[in-house]
């Protein structure tokens, strides 16, 4: 059997640049508690490694019990609205902004849009940690929609208007949403009705959507894909999607104990990959337990 890790699977540059920033804050914190407000990135593993090395995670309700002295607060890469930072400097907590540069971007857009009077759209979930700091850029104002259907009901089109993705979501729904708004506008047009402008932002993480050829390639290369991702993850069911269009023996897991072994019955080649949040040491690890899930049998033939 052939066993192989996908060479385009692993950190993006913006969880790179985040955990870098961790790491430096535990390495030069030795006498302070280093704290990260919700989870640093949706992956487990990734938690439980940093959490070991000192790093502790604690949600906003628990913001107010810092400590001022020897603490430091690390936002987390999903990036939080504005008064998520007024609290802490309110508190006096000294915070050190681990937000992933396209997320900081992004919102910095979408307020500069928010303050030029267009209505905001955003295709994402609402209840996303990174969609929590977009609303709050724009005082709550925001339209967050996930379909077609529920933006062409939300959206009052006799405003100008720009609609903006949440970075981890999928290409083709953007592009779908967009597509039906577009004509929605002409149709207002059409009916002597004015609309002043509708504009589309192309707000996607390319990283993400930029594997998806790449990722197709390789689902379709290998009898079976271990897609490993954090359950959490939004770039997860987003690239395993794409994954199960090109295999549909392609398998979900967060944790190595959940590999079913009945799935390489028959197989020779197995496919690991995983989402943007995934470490590469972890999927180095599901490998080496297949490895030596496979010697063991050998040895016992």
């Amino acid at each position: 059997m052939i066993i192989s890790i996908d060479d385009s699977a692993g950190f993006c540059w913006g969880v790179v640049k985040t955990i870098d920033k961790v790491e430096e804050v535990l390495q030069n914190s030795t006498d302070e508690q280093v704290y990260v407000l919700g989870d640093i990135i949706h992956n487990p593993r990734e938690i439980e490694r940093l959490e070991a090395k000192g790093l502790k995670t604690i949600t906003h309700s628990q913001l107010q019990e810092i400590p001022k002295e020897k603490s430091k607060v690390i936002i987390r890469a999903h990036g939080e609205p504005p008064s998520t930072f007024k609290m802490a400097d309110d508190l006096g907590l000294n915070v050190v902004d681990a937000t992933c540069p396209l997320v900081q971007a992004l919102q910095n857009r979408i307020k500069k849009a928010y303050d030029m009077g267009y209505q905001i759209v955003v295709y994402g979930k609402k209840d996303h940690a990174e969609v929590i700091g977009i609303s709050g850029v724009c005082n709550g104002e925001c339209i967050v929609v996930k379909s077609v259907e529920e933006a062409l009901e939300k959206i009052d089109f006799s405003r100008k208007t720009m609609l903006f993705s949440q970075t981890t979501m999928e290409k083709q729904a953007f592009y779908e949403i967009k597509e039906a708004l577009e004509n929605k506008v002409k149709d207002f047009i059409d009916g002597g009705e004015i609309n002043e402008v509708f504009i589309a932002k192309n707000t996607l993480c390319k990283y993400v959507y930029g594997r998806e050829d790449k990722l197709q390639e390789f689902a379709a290369n290998n009898d079976i894909v271990l897609f490993v991702a954090g359950k959490n993850s939004s770039n997860g069911k987003s690239l395993y999607h794409v994954c199960l269009q090109s295999n549909p023996k392609t398998y979900f897991i967060e944790d190595i104990d959940e590999i079913n072994y009945e799935w390489l019955a028959g197989v020779e080649k197995v496919g690991i990959t995983g989402a943007t949040s995934t470490p590469q040491w972890y999927m180095e690890k599901v490998k080496e337990k297949l490895e030596n899930k496979l010697s063991k049998e050998l040895v016992e033939v």
